[in-house]
């Protein structure tokens, strides 16, 4: 039984949100008030240290014009008009999300691109049609419960294709001399409490079926953040 109180379950910005993002997360991707003042290129370049341009670079990377790429949640800044733009009109861009707001904004930035399409899903339910060429998640796994990290690999591996990609970017355990360390553990402490499992954790141990795909990881930001790229085995 959801633990929302009447007013939110009321509210359309709630209806059908998971209960972890209501409790964790209510403030960063669920209220309207809160998501309009965050959303903006500014805010994702000093949550990320600076480091915005090269861990979305990445995740563009992997993409060629005529693609069919599933990005599987909304994110802030300009990020999702970049990888549809790069799909282009001969590929198919589709941005999947839980929350109305998220779905709001996503659908306002590509709304003038046609081969973009906007979805309302949990990511680890998402009812795949077809072969996707690339799948991302971008810095989702570290705000989800260990239970859906796991249920969110699972099914993103489990439709990737011979010569497709999945593509992970996401936080990371930093060395211990990267002072930015010392923030991000106060902050795992107070507003992010799935996110130390990503220190703990490779990100294939989330995988029911690792061995049947070749694990391609790289750290930047002295381990900071971890991007991984995802081939099956011939």
């Amino acid at each position: 039984m959801s633990k929302n109180p009447p007013a939110l379950a009321s509210n359309p910005y709630y209806e059908g949100v998971p209960e972890y993002m209501t409790e964790v997360y209510d403030w960063a991707y669920v209220d309207p008030n809160w998501v309009k003042a965050l959303d903006r290129n500014i805010v994702v370049k000093v949550l990320l240290f600076l480091n915005d341009q090269r861990l979305m670079r990445r995740y563009l990377a992997q993409i060629k014009p005529g693609d069919r790429v599933w990005q599987l949640a909304h994110v802030y800044g300009d990020l999702v008009q970049k990888a549809a733009e790069k799909v282009g009109p001969h590929g198919e861009f589709h941005l999947t999300d839980v929350t109305p707001i998220q779905i709001e904004h996503g659908s306002a930035k590509l709304k003038n691109m046609p081969w973009a399409s906007v979805i309302r899903s949990d990511a680890a339910d998402f009812a795949v049609e077809g072969r996707y060429d690339v799948i991302c998640s971008f810095f989702l796994l570290h705000e989800v419960p260990d239970d859906k990290k796991r249920a969110i690999v699972d099914h993103m591996l489990a439709h990737i294709p011979a010569g497709g990609k999945a593509v992970f970017v996401d936080y990371h355990k930093p060395k211990h001399w990267q002072p930015i360390r010392y923030i991000l553990q106060l902050v795992n402490h107070y507003l992010e409490p799935f996110a130390n499992a990503l220190w703990d954790n490779e990100i294939s141990s989330y995988a029911t079926h690792a061995d049947d795909f070749n694990w391609e990881k790289e750290t930047l930001f002295a381990g900071v953040y971890q991007s991984v790229i995802v081939t099956r085995k011939a």
